[in-house]
């Protein structure tokens, strides 16, 4: 039987995906005048905007794929429980992606790449806190810097080269010695030897009720929210339409916003194939540690981070190639724990939540922020792999500027949807 096919009343725009990027947009969309609904399987905020680390993390500005990281790669597999794995039955699937991972590895796309991300990450904040005094939630964002820790002195000398790029793209960066990242953090512990201090990144104590805030926000400019799987999509003559449960929806725009799950969607409205696949990331709450930390520590030789929140201490990293079907495997979460002792010998080990996500990462570390359809009808937004948190605001500017056909403030061309044909 053929669905029954619907038009949504009194809609311009679908959004659909419900995470932080997705709610951005439709606030920014919304409040342009747009009759905005937001559409999501799960509900707002439910995938890794609400297990994420809690960190803006703009000092974030190189891509994942860093010359001289292939010599690397077979010894940080060869761990099932270290900072990177593959699940071995996944790697035929995951195969293609590496390959063009590992291209991304020389240093022109990288030094491209680095450019790009610059771009995004030097206007993130501001857009947040833009955004966050409209809604009246200015106190769930804190600028007070984040820590990156080294045990080893080796692990530090390894570490210039890095750092110095970053000064290069103008990332604020201050060299602590270990006494100095004591006197910022006193719960931490006399094994650290020195530390580079972010003073220009910030966290937020609770991403997920950060999303519900924005959320509530969306509703009060009159904005619609629909918990439903959206089945399938397709351009039509009239703009485009979504397959829900209950029928086919026309609708004059579109706007994917749906992160890990974009693939299929955008194989059925442009015909690409994309390179798109997930970061599995793992959390760790400890429900009695909030008042361990004052602001986000990251681990240079463990490759977690501490984040105190408003529900406890959040442990949170590692990286698992194994997509979006396979079972979590939560030792994954339990080992950052071990990480945790080593850094914070007094903290309080009582166990909370075990989460896992689902990053959407494309080979080269950049999202795609773009429009497709031979009007123009549909809108893209996704891929935005470790920094989804960090550049949702921004993005939302970005996504609103080329809906009404103005000039961005950042150039859109290293995030097009065609550089991957």
């Amino acid at each position: 039987m053929e669905p029954k096919k619907m038009k949504r009343p009194d809609t311009d725009i679908a959004v659909v995906g419900a995470g932080v990027v997705g709610l951005c947009c439709a606030i920014a969309l919304q409040r342009a005048g747009y009759r905005v609904v937001l559409i999501d399987r799960d509900g707002v905020g439910e995938g890794c905007s609400k297990g994420n680390a809690g960190h803006f993390a703009t000092e974030q500005v190189l891509p994942l794929a860093t010359p001289g990281l292939l010599g690397k790669i077979p010894g940080m597999l060869l761990d099932p429980l270290g900072p990177v794995s593959i699940r071995w039955s996944y790697l035929h699937r995951i195969a293609p992606w590496l390959i063009r991972f590992m291209l991304n590895t020389r240093q022109r796309p990288f030094a491209a790449g680095a450019q790009a991300l610059q771009s995004l990450n030097q206007g993130a904040l501001a857009a947040w806190q833009r955004l966050l005094e409209e809604v009246d939630a200015t106190d769930m964002l804190r600028v007070e810097g984040s820590l990156l820790v080294f045990e080893q002195q080796q692990t530090l000398q390894g570490y210039q080269p890095t750092l110095a790029q970053l000064r290069q793209h103008g990332v604020q960066a201050q060299l602590l010695s270990g006494d100095q990242v004591r006197e910022l953090e006193p719960q931490l512990a006399g094994r650290i030897e020195h530390g580079v201090l972010f003073p220009e990144t910030g966290h937020t104590a609770n991403p997920y009720r950060l999303c519900q805030r924005l959320a509530s926000y969306f509703r009060q400019l009159g904005g619609q929210f629909l918990q439903q799987e959206v089945q399938a999509v397709q351009l039509t003559d009239q703009g485009c339409r979504l397959r829900l449960a209950d029928g086919d929806w026309q609708l004059p725009q579109l706007l994917l916003t749906t992160g890990a799950w974009s693939k299929p969607f955008v194989q059925q409205l442009t015909g690409r194939s994309l390179p798109l696949d997930t970061e599995r990331g793992y959390h760790l709450m400890l429900p009695a540690a909030a008042d361990q930390l004052r602001i986000p520590v990251t681990s240079a030789e463990r490759c977690f981070i501490m984040t105190p929140m408003e529900e406890g201490l959040r442990l949170a990293g590692t990286v698992e190639f194994g997509g979006l079907h396979k079972p979590a495997n939560m030792k994954r979460a339990e080992m950052l724990l071990l990480h945790a002792r080593a850094l914070l010998p007094t903290v309080d080990e009582r166990p909370g939540e075990r989460w896992m996500g689902f990053r959407p990462s494309l080979p080269d570390s950049l999202p795609v922020i773009d429009r497709a359809g031979p009007r123009g009808q549909v809108l893209l937004a996704f891929g935005h792999q470790h920094l989804g948190l960090t550049q949702a605001a921004l993005t939302a500017e970005l996504v609103l500027a080329l809906q009404q056909q103005k000039a961005p403030a950042v150039d859109l061309s290293p995030f097009r949807l065609g550089r991957f044909s």
